[in-house]
C-alpha cells in the first residue's frame, strides 16, 4: 500500500469505482483508507465509466475530500475514414490515399498522388460552353 500523507497538493491519477449513496467512489495512491472514498466531481460521471482513470484535487488538501475534476481520456487517434465537411453551400469530402464512388458498374477513382480513373459503361461529357481536354499528353484509344 502507498504511504498514507496527511496532505495531498496538486493532481493526483486515481481511479472511479463507481456509485454509493454519498456518490462517486474513487481510490488513489496516498489513499488513506483501505476502501475507496466518496468524491465530489466536477465532471458528468456515467456507470460505463467504472475502472477508468481520473484527476484529483483535495479540498483543503485534506485526502479524506478528494474531487474529481476530470475524465483521463486517451488522445485522439489519426481518423482512418474518410472526413465529410458540409458548409450548407457545398460537401466536401476528405480521404487520405484513395476515395473512391461506386454506383452499379460505374466508378470514380481519386488517389493521393492526383490520378483520376473513371470506369463505367457508358462515359458521356456533356457541356454548354468549351469541353477542354489539358494533359501533359493525351491518349485516345
Amino acid at each position: 500500500m502507498a504511504k498514507v500523507r496527511e496532505r495531498i497538493e496538486g493532481v493526483v491519477i486515481g481511479q472511479f469505482l463507481g456509485f454509493d449513496d454519498d456518490g462517486p467512489l474513487v481510490v488513489f495512491p496516498g489513499n488513506p483508507q483501505e476502501t475507496a472514498l466518496p468524491a465530489r466531481s466536477l465532471a458528468e460521471l456515467s456507470s460505463d465509466m467504472i475502472g477508468q482513470e481520473v484527476a484529483l484535487l483535495f479540498e483543503d488538501c485534506d485526502p479524506q475530500k478528494p474531487l474529481i475534476v476530470g475524465r483521463i481520456v486517451e488522445p485522439a487517434k489519426k481518423s482512418s475514414g474518410a472526413q465529410v465537411f458540409r458548409d450548407g453551400e457545398r460537401v466536401r469530402i476528405h480521404a487520405e490515399e484513395r476515395l473512391e464512388l461506386r454506383c452499379g458498374k460505374a466508378t470514380i477513382l481519386m488517389e493521393a498522388d492526383g490520378r483520376i480513373t473513371i470506369r463505367g459503361t457508358y462515359v458521356a461529357s456533356h457541356a454548354s460552353a468549351t469541353n477542354r481536354m489539358r494533359g501533359g499528353s493525351i491518349s485516345l484509344n
